[in-house]
C-alpha cells in the first residue's frame, strides 16, 4: 500500500476503502466534488457512497470484482485531493 494508500480505512466484511477529505472553506469541498465528478465520469467507476458537509467529503470505495477494494481509483481521488490545495 503507498503512503497516500495510508490514509484510507479497511472497512466492513466487504473490505471498503473510506476516506474523509477535508477542507477549510465550502468553495473548496465543492470543487473538490466537481472535480471528482468529473473523474468518476471519465473512469466509468464510481463510489459506492459519497457524502459532504460545508468543509469535508467522505468518500466509500466498493470492492472489485477480484473482491478488493479500488485502489487504483483511491489513488486517483488522493491526487485529485492533493492538487485541491487543500
Amino acid at each position: 500500500m503507498s503512503d497516500a494508500m495510508d490514509k484510507w480505512e479497511s472497512r466492513g466484511a466487504v473490505k471498503t476503502l473510506f476516506r474523509r477529505f477535508a477542507f477549510e472553506r465550502y468553495a473548496q469541498t465543492r470543487d473538490f466534488m466537481e472535480a471528482l465528478s468529473v473523474l468518476v465520469q471519465a473512469d466509468g467507476v464510481h463510489p459506492q457512497n459519497i457524502n459532504f458537509g460545508p468543509t469535508y467529503v467522505n468518500v466509500t470505495l466498493d470492492p472489485t470484482e477480484a473482491g478488493l477494494a479500488n485502489q487504483a481509483l483511491a489513488e486517483r481521488i488522493d491526487v485529485l485531493y492533493q492538487r485541491s490545495g487543500a
